[in-house]
């Protein structure tokens, strides 16, 4: 084999971008399906300006840009707390940020992904994935009815070249190249005594399919937005719940799900397994958290069916997943009045402030009756302490673990008016004190610590406080997303067709046999790729190698007679 060579494409005369003569430069150099981009408005007038956006727009420059966009834009819904996850949360961080807050509200910080400018920067993002993928698509389609470009009229300016002279007839040797590359997955074209084959179509495919799931991630996004909806429940040990809109502790709809959209099902909280890490440097650390329930489906709640909610682990019921994201202590009080009588007893949630469980909450005594002739309420604040500390004279009431070791409760004492009867909304677990008197000790506020089966006397004949014991709670959210699935099956097809696109080349060889005056047939095989690399030219070597069966090499190799006439030479 007489003359073989390797051109890197910056070698390639610059008449054509592949060095190819003008009229092939569209056929043979082209090897994307990415429509033309026009570098200003085109035509005349408002139509012409409005033509040369929608191109811009549509453009792959844009679409990077908006999907750039996007990233930044969701930053601020995972650093501040959102209406649609966690109302409470978003409550007590405004309470606690009160001089940016109405700036935070004005720009819709707290409802990032239903703002105006979010869904704004969606939309554009969308409507250029669609103009995207449209053309491109339709031009893919073109190409793959199309027969491979024919060969160019003069093979040595390819980037990868080779050639030689054998005595085997040039339609013998052409047919066995075309054989040859069919075996080896290429579409192939025999005519005009050359064969053009192409392959590597998977990288086009490649990046169609990662627009598609792009679009498909979209869409799933979308869809979720409008057709979902999320409600969150606080369930003590022994208790139950029915997914009904007057048991949620808080409920957020969408445009296409409302509360008539609830799935009819309930469940019971037989019991809470939480397990911690005992020793070593992550001591404290959860181990295990597991909700036991029995669940029911319908309106028929006898028919229970077993089930355990884990962290990641939801229960599925229908349409809708229970998720299980919290978990603390309630203790168990008893109160009762100056009389005696029992007005109050339970389990009363106290929600944590730290990883040891460190929780605060309040008992509110809403029915104490009469004191000294007049109608008194009785309001309990405090801690309850996991495992309290010996002295917490100089720390404050903490706990040491998450695990009850040692439980504390520490209570101190209100008695006036709760304001639960003016009809404005109250925070279950705050106490308004603007109505109430704290009760003393000689001149200083009553306080006590209390362990499972300790009793208080209240100051100034207010009755007593029982610490009974404790029970767990588990908060669990209800949610609705059908778009999920459609979103993350986009997903993984978008990292699939990015892996075919980067990885995947498309390339393109041509043989031509054709006889020269003194009797002899000369082989010139050549090939393209779109990007500069070794797998044309082992392909081409190989492909070589794989003719000297039907057409050997001869010694003596071509001479520049031989070589195809230059159509760009001048003389």
């Amino acid at each position: 084999m007489s003359d073989t060579r390797t051109r890197p494409p910056e070698d390639i005369p610059e008449d054509t971008p592949d060095g190819l003569p003008e009229a092939d430069e569209l056929s043979a150099g082209r090897l994307s399906s990415q429509p033309l981009e026009s570098d200003g408005p085109s035509g005349i007038g408002v139509f012409g300006w409005l033509r040369w956006t929608w191109r811009q727009l549509t453009s792959m420059r844009v679409a990077l840009i908006l999907l750039f966009m996007l990233s930044l834009a969701a930053i601020p819904g995972s650093l501040i707390p959102q209406n649609s996850q966690n109302s409470f949360k978003v409550q007590n961080w405004q309470a606690a940020h009160k001089g940016v807050t109405p700036i935070y509200q004005k720009l819709q910080l707290f409802d990032v992904y239903s703002s105006v400018w979010f869904s704004a920067i969606y939309l554009l993002l969308f409507i250029s994935l669609a103009g995207c993928i449209i053309p491109r698509t339709w031009q893919f389609v073109g190409v793959l009815r199309a027969q491979p470009p024919a060969a160019p009229g003069n093979l040595t300016r390819m980037p990868v070249y080779a050639a030689w002279h054998t005595s085997a007839d040039a339609k013998t040797v052409n047919t066995a190249a075309y054989q040859h590359l069919k075996r080896r997955g290429f579409r192939s074209h025999l005519g005009g005594g050359a064969v053009a084959a192409e392959k590597g179509y998977l990288r086009e495919v490649g990046n169609l399919l990662f627009h598609l799931s792009l679009f498909a991630l979209l869409a799933g996004f979308g869809w979720a937005s409008l057709a979902s909806g999320q409600g969150g429940k606080l369930v003590i040990e022994g208790q139950g719940y029915s997914n009904t809109t007057t048991q949620l502790d808080d409920f957020t709809g969408s445009a296409f799900y409302g509360s008539e959209d609830l799935d009819a099902f309930g469940f019971k909280l037989d019991g809470f397994t939480a397990r911690y890490q005992t020793s070593g440097d992550q001591i404290g650390s959860a181990r295990e958290f597991t909700a036991h329930i029995r669940y029911w489906t319908g309106s028929d709640d006898t028919r229970l069916t077993k089930g355990d909610i884990q962290v990641n682990h939801p229960l599925e019921i229908g349409g809708s997943k229970v998720f299980l994201i919290g978990h603390g202590y309630a203790p168990v009080v008893t109160v009762k009045n100056a009389k005696g009588e029992k007005v109050y007893t339970g389990p009363t949630p106290f929600l944590p402030q730290d990883a040891n469980l460190t929780s605060t909450g309040v008992v509110k005594v809403n029915d104490y009756g009469q004191k000294d002739g007049k109608d008194t309420q009785l309001g309990l604040s405090g801690f309850f302490l996991p495992t309290a500390a010996a002295d917490f004279t100089h720390t404050g009431p903490i706990s040491l673990f998450p695990d009850t070791a040692d439980p504390v409760l520490v209570l101190n004492a209100y008695a006036g008016d709760l304001r639960s009867n003016s009809g404005l909304p109250s925070n279950v677990y705050q106490l308004d004190t603007k109505g109430m008197t704290r009760l003393l000790v000689n001149g200083q506020p009553a306080i006590v610590k209390l362990k499972p089966g300790q009793g208080w006397t209240l100051p100034d004949g207010y009755g007593t406080v029982t610490f009974d014991g404790y029970e767990q709670w588990a908060s669990f959210t209800v949610s609705h997303r059908p778009g999920n699935a459609v979103a993350l099956t986009g997903a993984v097809c978008a990292i699939l067709g990015l892996i075919g696109s980067l990885f995947v080349q498309r390339r393109r060889i041509w043989v031509r046999a054709v006889a020269t005056p003194d009797g002899r047939t000369l082989v010139e095989v050549a090939g393209l790729a779109r990007s500069e690399s070794a797998k044309i030219a082992e392909e081409l070597a190989e492909l070589a190698v794989d003719l000297q069966d039907e057409a050997p090499a001869l010694d003596d190799g071509p001479t520049d007679e031989d070589q195809p006439a230059d159509p760009d030479s001048k003389e």
